[in-house]
């Protein structure tokens, strides 16, 4: 993703999945953790939907950072969803959601944990990136983009 600490695996990003609400997204983020990095779905959906009830992850711009700390992590990783259909999240914007990057970190990673989201927000604040991901033509394309600007700070 947009800092190294953040591993973001290609099966890890899903184009226009079937999705009716955010109990939906939620499910599928973790079935889709679950799957790629080898954790516990209900911990990550449990987690997750703890998170939000504290407040909404949607942070304007129709975009989401929905995160948790599900165990048996030991680094920072991702799921992306871009919705075919925007889906109500609670936003303060009152805006539904399209585009989801799910941030779970370590449970004992408090500054890294931070420093992942902080960078994560950064990333989709970035109005160019976010009409490109809209725009792009399907996983292989979204996943370019999202791992882009690590191969970039990389070099």
């Amino acid at each position: 993703m947009t800092d190294l600490s953040v591993r973001l695996e290609l099966a890890a990003v899903r184009d226009r999945p079937e999705v009716g609400d955010k109990d939906d997204v939620l499910r599928i983020i973790a079935r889709v953790a679950a799957d790629c990095y080898r954790l516990d779905a209900d911990d990550i959906r449990s987690g997750l939907t703890a998170r939000e009830a504290l407040g909404s992850t949607a942070f304007g711009r129709s975009i989401a950072i929905p995160h948790s700390r599900p165990a048996g992590l030991d680094h920072c990783v991702g799921v992306f969803l871009r919705l075919a259909e925007p889906v109500e999240f609670d936003a303060h914007d009152g805006k539904p959601v399209d585009l989801i990057f799910a941030l779970l970190s370590p449970q004992k990673a408090g500054v890294e944990h931070l420093k992942a989201l902080a960078a994560v927000s950064r990333f989709f604040r970035d109005e160019n990136m976010v009409a490109k991901l809209r725009g792009a033509s399907g996983q292989d394309a979204l996943y370019a983009l999202l791992n882009r600007r690590r191969e970039q700070q990389a070099a």
